[in-house]
């Protein structure tokens, strides 16, 4: 043991279990802690000053000791207070790194800033550092464990040399340390980092994975916006139905075992003999009041010349056309359509019904080879290498439109004309703006943290629609994964609600050659 506390005193933090470590980093966790304590060890601990017998308080469950990687407080500057009654070591340079990153526009500059004001309101009563400052100091009422600071040398040499100086090295070594000293205690590294977590376990330490915001852990398991019937769905519900007719639609209440299952604006569908499109339009109780939607396959209710090929971009466009959603999420394979789906809709409801007075684009510039520098010119000018998708698909409708004698004429438009609807916006400029009556399309969503798409869906006003469109098998942002994009927190996160929803195509539309790779590659 050092002759000196890696705590601000002598006072430090309690142990009482040995059982295997496992990071509990969301509100689903098992443990609960009757009483938190606020000593280290019941072993002695020398300070440069004095030296201290703490007393461990009695506790029917262990608490844990987390050490948080940088890369976890730049990811989710709200994380120290998502341990519930856990307690968190930050090592000094983790305060360092925080330093490095607090400059610029960048999310990763605002969230090092945020953090570091965090731990500024944190630290406000200097007299708490000698004991560890209760988390939930601020308010946060879910955090019932301490917040310690590394005031002391920590730097117990590692089995395996490792560059001194590096700063993942630096924090394996504290960890270690923390594991030397309390052996009793459960200490635990948290990091984004991949290899950060892989040389701690081979140096046997604890590690994991920050996890509080991952939706689902098998992006599989994923909403879908469907579902596919029974064959015997009539049978079971189809007794006690209420059926009606209004502007056309069909309306079904029925009453069954599927009902509890079922949510608010989900899509769904039997096919054979007796086919059934519907949307869940109510849930009451036991029952449910489905809604037959829109043929959108047929040529008549072509969508600024578009038809939907399959059922799923069926599906999509009911979303997309739909007065009364504000918000619509959309995930697909490359080819589904899912950009073109949205623009069509888009400049229908621009140009044709006047619902919206524009289409606003945006999306994150991750680049996916290297990054080519700055670029000159104006905000969209900056903007107009990263909109590829945005310019093929204006083609295709503009060349589309033209081949087809019978098309209104604001379809026939020069593709000047049209592109003045569309303005293109940098997501860096997105804070403190409100879109009055536009419709805004995020292209390439699932390269967004939750944070970012929390920032940009807020600034809708009223009369706007947001459609955020993304591929979670091509996530370029990194420390995200399928479970953490920010487009799998809000597909998650707005299912069931009314005014909101999603659909997950399936089909690749955009060529055979397209379609053949997105399988065999």
């Amino acid at each position: 043991m050092t002759d000196k506390s890696p705590i601000t005193s002598a006072t430090a933090l309690s142990q009482t279990s040995s059982k295997p470590a496992k990071a509990v980093v969301n509100k689903t966790a098992k443990e609960k802690s009757t009483k938190q304590t606020t000593s280290i060890s019941t072993q002695t601990v020398q300070s440069t000053t004095q030296q201290s017998s703490p007393s461990v308080a009695k506790q029917t469950t262990t608490t844990k000791l987390f050490v948080l990687d940088t890369n976890v407080l730049l990811h989710d500057p709200t994380s120290l207070f998502r341990f519930e009654e856990h307690d968190i070591f930050l090592p000094m340079i983790a305060l360092e790194e925080l330093d490095q990153h607090k400059k610029g526009m960048t999310e990763v500059a605002r969230n090092a800033r945020q953090v570091s004001r965090t731990l500024d309101d944190l630290c406000a009563d200097t007299s708490q550092l000698s004991q560890g400052i209760p988390l939930n100091t601020l308010g946060n009422k879910e955090a019932l464990g301490r917040l310690w600071f590394q005031t002391g040398k920590l730097d117990d040499p590692l089995a395996i040399a490792l560059p001194s100086g590096k700063a993942d090295n630096m924090i394996l070594s504290v960890v270690q340390t923390l594991q030397n000293q309390y052996p009793h205690r459960q200490v635990i590294l948290v990091s984004k980092d991949i290899n950060m977590r892989l040389k701690a376990r081979a140096l046997g330490l604890s590690s994991e994975d920050y996890l509080n915001d991952h939706m689902v852990e098998d992006s599989d398991l994923l909403y879908e916006g469907y579902r596919h019937l029974p064959d015997n769905f009539w049978n079971k519900h189809g007794k006690g139905m209420e059926s009606w007719t209004q502007s056309g639609t069909t309306f079904y209440k029925v009453r069954g075992p599927l009902v509890p299952e079922f949510r608010v604006n989900e899509f769904v569908y039997l096919e054979g003999d007796q086919p059934l499109y519907a949307q869940v339009k109510e849930l009451t109780g036991k029952s449910a009041v489905l809604a037959t939607i829109r043929d959108y396959t047929h040529p008549k209710n072509n969508v600024w010349g578009v038809t939907a090929r399959n059922r799923e971009q069926n599906f999509a466009l009911n979303l997309l056309m739909n007065p009364d959603i504000d918000f619509v999420t959309l995930l697909g394979q490359a080819g589904t359509g899912k950009t073109l789906l949205a623009l069509a809709a888009g400049l229908t409801q621009v140009l044709e019904t006047k619902r919206f007075t524009e289409i606003i684009m945006t999306r994150v510039t991750v680049p996916v080879g290297e990054d080519i520098g700055f670029l000159p010119g104006t905000e969209e000018e900056k903007m107009q290498p990263w909109m590829g998708a945005l310019e093929d698909n204006l083609e295709f409708l503009n060349t589309h439109a033209r081949q087809d004698s019978s098309i209104q004429w604001e379809r026939s438009l020069s593709k000047e004309i049209i592109q003045s609807y569309i303005k293109v916006k940098s997501m860096n400029f997105m804070r403190g703006r409100t879109f009055l009556n536009k419709f805004v399309i995020i292209d390439e969503a699932q390269n967004l943290t939750p944070k970012q798409m929390k920032t940009l869906i807020t600034r809708a006003g009223p009369g706007t629609k947001i459609i955020c469109l993304g591929n979670i098998a091509q996530i370029d942002t990194p420390y995200l994964t399928e479970g953490s994009s920010g487009i799998t927190y809000v597909v998650d996160r707005f299912k069931g609600w009314p005014h909101s929803g999603h659909v997950t195509l399936q089909k690749g539309e955009r060529s055979r050659l397209a379609d053949y790779a997105s399988d065999a590659l």
